[in-house]
């Protein structure tokens, strides 16, 4: 089955992306929901030192939106994956330690930056934009899969 492969990576990558862009909406949509969630966490703290909440939540939203696009277009699909593993880790670890009573949302974003870890070494695989500017001799800041 050679051709199922290259069409699992569209579908695979598309699917992907959508958490992230749909994550991104939400942070610039109803910034409020999110920041009574994050007053509300454990380690709460720690995001609040960096910056007001309101500033961290756009700032996310538009990495969220901005990578999360790249990767659903395969284009520059390894720095979107990075850009979005920086954003990830720091909303687990400040968001989701700590809440010993649901587990789930710790484990969705572990899996999540499992997926990351795989396009930021692989690049896009088929259907990308990243691998149709490579194949006309483009330099490519994404990468693909080899």
């Amino acid at each position: 089955m050679v051709g199922v492969r290259p069409m699992a990576d569209l579908v695979f990558r598309v699917l992907f992306s959508l958490i992230f862009l749909g994550a991104g909406l939400k942070h610039l949509v109803r910034p409020d929901d999110l920041i009574a969630r994050l007053e509300e966490a454990p380690l709460a703290w720690m995001a609040i030192a960096v910056g007001r909440p309101s500033l961290l939540m756009a700032l996310t939203g538009v990495v969220l939106l901005a990578a999360g696009l790249g990767l659903l277009l395969g284009w520059w699909t390894r720095l979107s994956a990075v850009a979005l593993i920086a954003v990830l880790i720091p909303i687990t670890v400040v968001v989701d330690l700590g809440h010993t009573d649901n587990m789930g949302p710790l484990f969705k974003n572990i899996a999540l930056l499992g997926g990351l870890i795989h396009f930021a070494a692989r690049g896009p695989g088929a259907y990308a934009l990243d691998t149709r500017r490579q194949s006309v001799g483009l330099p490519s800041r994404g990468g693909t899969a080899t």
